[in-house]
């Protein structure tokens, strides 16, 4: 990664059609990246946070976590045998996934949707939006949340090529669709059961896995900060030498260590099979709350070559904003901890 982006080939690739190089995402498949967690024996939560720690590191664009990452895990763990043998190519690079979930208006993840599935005969189709689907625009195929005829939440797989897709660019150089299902042609993943737990599960992964790719951009922003501070002169001196700076600096490195802990956490408490939804909004609270001030500082001690699109520091305060904004930002996830308050004997603030 390191390689394929300094910060002018980035912006040259997330300004493609496309948004990301296949080359990079072979060379993903060649070195295993792309079937982490398929088979929990051989890599789990812990090996794909290591992962996305790097990924965020240098903002690659590829969508690691939403074309292949999440959706395989769930084949994996709900699909039949013949779904499953999808997953060679998936991890081969050869075939991109979606997980279209979530639904316009929807703040907070949730497992309640209102896409309907309808059978007829030994068919299925579903019918609604839904919107964002992150890498929604260039998958083949996307597992779809829907709502069963007798209640409760199913998962089916849907060929891209049946859907109407919007594509859309995301402020950071990311992309994905608004997915419009109208009688749709569907498959269900599995047996067209409840799985709200499963769903629930794999919106722990993506949230466990958005705050790893988050650490990953503080870091560098942090990085990229002290550096500049060490270099940058004003009044015959280098910016390091005011106290003042090198105080907000070690804020940031508190605040950037803060998120570390909570990334380690959640990611460790999901190897453990516990995925709790609680502790990933504790996760999430402190990932939004350390990149929100990382990112501001890192372009406030910057100045104003901060804020150019050619200085790198600027990407990753949108990246960084843009992942807070994913699944809620850290205020919803306050509030949906407050919802559990009664949930414990003491509460500390």
């Amino acid at each position: 990664m390191s390689r394929s982006y300094d910060p002018e080939s980035r912006i040259k690739v997330i300004g493609s059609d496309l948004g990301w190089s296949r080359e990079v995402w072979s060379q993903l498949a060649d070195t295993g990246i792309l079937g982490l967690g398929f088979d929990p024996d051989e890599a789990g939560q812990i090996e794909i946070m290591v992962v996305l720690t790097e990924a965020g590191r240098r903002l690659a664009p590829e969508p690691i976590l939403h074309a292949a990452l999440a959706p395989g895990a769930l084949i994996a763990e709900l699909g039949t045998d013949a779904q499953k043998g999808q997953l060679d190519d998936v991890a081969a690079g050869q075939r991109l996934l979606a997980f279209a979930y979530l639904e316009p208006g929807q703040r907070r993840p949730t497992t309640t949707v209102t896409t309907q599935a309808a059978r007829q005969g030994d068919s299925w189709t579903l019918t609604g939006r839904k919107n964002p689907v992150l890498a929604g625009d260039c998958a083949d195929a996307l597992v779809v949340s829907a709502t069963l005829p007798d209640g409760g939440t199913g998962l089916f797989l849907v060929d891209a090529k049946v859907v109407t897709r919007h594509p859309f660019r995301i402020f950071d150089g990311q992309r994905g669709a608004q997915v419009d299902l109208d009688g749709a042609a569907a498959e269900p993943l599995g047996d067209a059961v409840d799985v709200s737990d499963a769903i629930s599960g794999a919106i722990v992964r993506i949230q466990s896995g958005l705050c790893a790719e988050a650490v990953g951009a503080m870091e560098e922003a942090l990085r990229l900060t002290t550096d500049y501070l060490k270099t940058r002169k004003q009044f015959g001196v280098t910016l390091n030498k005011f106290q003042a700076l090198t105080q907000r600096a070690a804020d940031m490195y508190v605040s950037l260590e803060m998120a570390r802990s909570m990334s380690l956490y959640a990611a460790m408490s999901i190897a453990d099979g516990n995925l709790d939804p609680l502790i990933a909004s504790r996760a999430d609270v402190q990932i939004g709350r350390s990149g929100r001030h990382i990112a501001q500082e890192s372009i406030q001690m910057h100045g104003g070559i901060g804020v150019t699109a050619e200085y790198p520091v600027s990407h990753y305060a949108a990246r960084l904003t843009a992942i807070e904004h994913t699944l809620g930002t850290s205020v919803d996830h306050v509030h949906n901890l407050i919802d559990h308050l009664a949930d414990y004997d003491l509460a500390r603030l």
